[in-house]
């Protein structure tokens, strides 16, 4: 455990990394689920290593939510959903050579030294997994939460190198192979030319472009659509580096010994990889790759900004292990931030759906690592102060890979004599309400009106529709800006998220909203000058005339003056679509419904543990704030806020609101609170590690079918432990098992336990 900083009370580091989770959860959000990045790496980065310090720290802080325990990312309705048969794992990051030799030397004692380094560049782009089966492509899936991703194997088919049959004659019979979409430079180019010439938008970046193109449907694309969308994949490339599960054929060779050596048997089987990988001896030779990497940035064919180490032993990748979102043996090293000079032409506020006040930085438009950046976050007024800025200023900007960059500082010498400080508001832009932190000590403003305030409804609506929430495809940031905040009517149909289940055609078809730049956020005008306005939820079926011109023909209606009269109007696919992806939202899993409440604190690792223990809304609001932190993965700061947002008046009426229009609040045949932690089983009382590839598992699948059996599923091997499941790449625990004397079983001597127990596999007696 971490030493306590004598001078930061519990109660502050409580604050300090619940406001940091809640950060960095919307910053993951909005890169995952918008390919969008809302703040630069560094940000991002820091904030991170401040929460991991805190949790060390103060341990009672750290939730299964935290951002320093998930993969960034989410599967979405879009697309079918894949559950990997390995997980997908994020990495960790160091952004300085002396970190770099400290995690080298860290990393090659706990492997008992002698390590050797495999070498690549950290390409930009789309962490994608192929599962080939004797040969064969049959998935192709995102990364999304590290454990479920997005079923894209049709897409997929038009990435020219990407093959749909390996070649050879030694196959597997199953292995899933990851590795990285991308555009390379001069295909993203020709692509952005191609959008400016159609008269589209260009795309911000390569990453996004990658991103946006592999996750396109082909339902309703047809023709010139289809065609369209077909070469803008076939532009796509890709590069593997890495590998899944594996299991074994009778005419397969052995596995491998090293990672590299999987990169030239890839390559043997035809699919694509990286020419820029090498095996190093030492960490004299990593920071000389690093360096010889740095200066050759811009000649490379693709967008990168970093360098990933990994141990090439696979032997010591299952010593070294893993922590919940990244391997401990491999690491990406990222180079310094661009720096560029721009313009602030103004500061401006924007308001989030926890009523945060976030300042932000508008910007002449100004191309730097690939794209064109026009805004930038500036955290809070606090920060404004500390960076010296006036608006008017020429500043320094820094970008670290495709991200909006951070402002750094002024540039003095150009400060023109009209600059002027930016003077925080004092009260809500977007209602009015006078602005205030919420607890003794808050930097951050906040809005307290989080009933009606229309950015924080607004804000929780776009919440409830998005991957983590009800996974609404239409609920986005465009509809449920038009349901909250619409030009027409002046009543918007949504007040507060109370009664979204009770929307209506009759509500939908007479919105208006405006139409506003996507890069500026400013209004569009006709050529009148007058803003450009649009019906989302309406078409025009017909257009009527007055009735005395019934029965005339065209000519006669004009000669008599007659003028078509008002359009009728009716519901729009895109209304009808919404509604019935409510309808259908009514019945989803307790733990989308539970995390669409919006509770503070309240995401999908938290939320489903309380909708497994509770199995019921009921359940959980009849519970105390012991009973809900004493489920694993909720804790006291979770149990506390969930008390507290059910204390609230208007958050009871959302329950009841919800409950009227029918939303299902409870697991069908759930027995009752803590009843599914008490399983009885074959395997209750012992205790087993599972390690290498067993066929026909997962290794998270091993783990579940040990506890779903009654036992206890162990990382690590020691006296205590009763068995071993041990298939192909067990390593270091098979050795130790063997050493200790525990019984070690192959795929089908698992099998045989899971199923009858110890006595299922105990040995004849002779």
């Amino acid at each position: 455990m971490a030493e306590r900083d004598p001078g930061l009370e519990f109660d502050q580091a409580r604050d300090e990394a619940a406001r940091l989770a809640e950060q960095l959860t919307e910053w993951s959000a909005a890169y995952y689920e918008g390919d969008t990045q809302l703040v630069p790496d560094a940000d991002y980065d820091a904030g991170m290593a401040r929460l991991r310090e805190l949790e060390a720290q103060f341990p009672e802080l750290q939730s299964q939510d935290s951002p320093t325990q998930v993969v960034g990312g989410g599967a979405s309705s879009l697309f079918a959903e894949v559950a990997h048969r390995e997980r997908m794992l994020s990495l960790d990051n160091v952004f300085s050579v002396d970190e770099l030799r400290a995690w080298l030397e860290r990393t090659d004692a706990a492997a008992g030294g002698d390590v050797r380094w495999l070498t690549e560049i950290k390409i930009d782009g789309l962490a994608i997994s192929l599962t080939y089966e004797r040969g064969e492509l049959t998935v192709a899936a995102t990364r999304g939460d590290g454990r479920t991703g997005e079923d894209v194997t049709e897409n997929i088919a038009d990435i020219a190198c990407i093959p749909q049959q390996l070649t050879g004659d030694d196959l597997p019979e199953l292995v899933e192979v990851r590795g990285e979409v991308f555009f390379r430079v001069d295909d993203f180019r020709d692509l952005n030319a191609e959008q400016t010439a159609a008269g589209e938008a260009p795309f911000a970046n390569p990453r996004n472009a990658a991103s946006g193109s592999l996750r396109q449907k082909r339902e309703g694309k047809r023709g010139a659509k289809l065609e369209l969308m077909r070469k803008r994949l076939g532009r796509l490339s890709m590069y593997v580096h890495g590998i899944g599960a594996w299991v074994q054929g009778d005419d397969a060779p052995p596995r491998l010994t090293n990672q590299s050596d999987y990169y030239d048997l890839f390559a043997s089987w035809g699919l694509p990889t990286s020419p820029h990988t090498r095996v190093v001896d030492d960490a004299d030779a990593v920071v000389a790759y690093v360096e010889e990497y740095g200066e050759r940035r811009a000649s490379i064919e693709h967008e990168l900004d970093g360098v990933v180490v990994k141990v090439d032993d696979l032997a010591q990748h299952d010593e070294l292990g893993a922590t919940s979102r990244a391997p401990r043996w491999a690491i990406a090293y990222k180079y310094p931030p661009e720096e560029v000079h721009t313009k602030l032409l103004d500061v401006r506020v924007g308001v989030g759906r926890t009523g945060r006040v976030t300042p932000y930085a508008v910007m002449e438009p100004v191309r730097v690592a690939g794209s064109t950046v026009t805004f930038a976050t500036l955290h809070n007024q606090e920060v404004v102060r500390a960076k010296g800025v006036l608006i008017g200023d020429t500043v320094v900007l820094r970008k670290a890979g495709d991200v909006i960059p951070e402002v750094l500082g002024p540039v003095l010498a150009e400060r023109p004599d009209d600059a002027h400080p930016f003077e925080m508001p004092t009260a809500c832009p977007e209602c009015g309400t006078e602005l205030r932190a919420m607890k003794e000590g808050d930097i951050d403003l906040r809005c307290p009106n989080a009933r009606s305030c229309p950015a924080q409804v607004r804000g929780r609506v776009e919440h409830i529709g998005s991957r983590q929430g009800l996974d609404i495809e239409v609920l986005g940031e465009v509809t449920a800006a038009a349901l909250t905040q619409p030009d027409e009517p002046e009543q918007p149909p949504l007040v507060t998220e109370a009664a979204l289940f009770d929307l209506t055609l009759d509500e939908l078809v007479p919105i208006v909203v405006t139409v506003r730049d996507a890069d500026t956020g400013e209004p569009r005008v006709d050529a009148d000058g007058e803003p450009r306005r649009r019906t989302p939820f309406r078409v025009v079926k017909a257009k009527t005339y007055a009735p005395e011109a019934e029965g005339m023909t065209a000519a006669e209606r004009r000669k008599a003056g007659f003028k078509k009269d008002v359009p009728v109007y009716g519901a729009s696919t895109q209304a009808q679509k919404l509604l019935d992806e409510l309808e259908k939202a009514k019945t989803k899993e307790l733990w989308r419904l539970l995390v669409s409440l919006n509770i503070r604190h309240v995401g999908p690792v938290a939320a489903r543990a309380l909708a497994d223990w509770f199995g019921s809304l009921d359940a959980i609001r009849a519970a105390s704030v012991e009973e809900l932190s004493a489920v694993e993965g909720v804790g006291g700061i979770i149990a506390e806020s969930i008390v507290a947002w059910l204390d609230v008046d208007w958050h009871l009426e959302i329950i009841d609101r919800w409950s009227a229009a029918g939303v299902q609040w409870s697991i069908p045949g759930h027995p009752g609170p803590g009843a599914r932690e008490e399983v009885e089983g074959p395997l209750t009382g012992l205790t087993i590690v599972a390690t290498g590839t067993l066929e026909g598992f997962t290794r998270e699948g091993a783990k579940e079918a040990i506890i779903a059996a009654g036992g206890k599923a162990a990382g690590s091997v020691s006296k205590k432990t009763d068995f071993v499941a041990a298939g192909p790449g067990a390593g270091s625990k098979l050795t130790k098992a063997e050493e200790l004397g525990i019984p070690v079983l192959d795929a089908d001597g698992f099998r045989l336990l899971l199923e009858g127990g110890p006595d299922a596999v105990a040995a004849p007696e002779a």
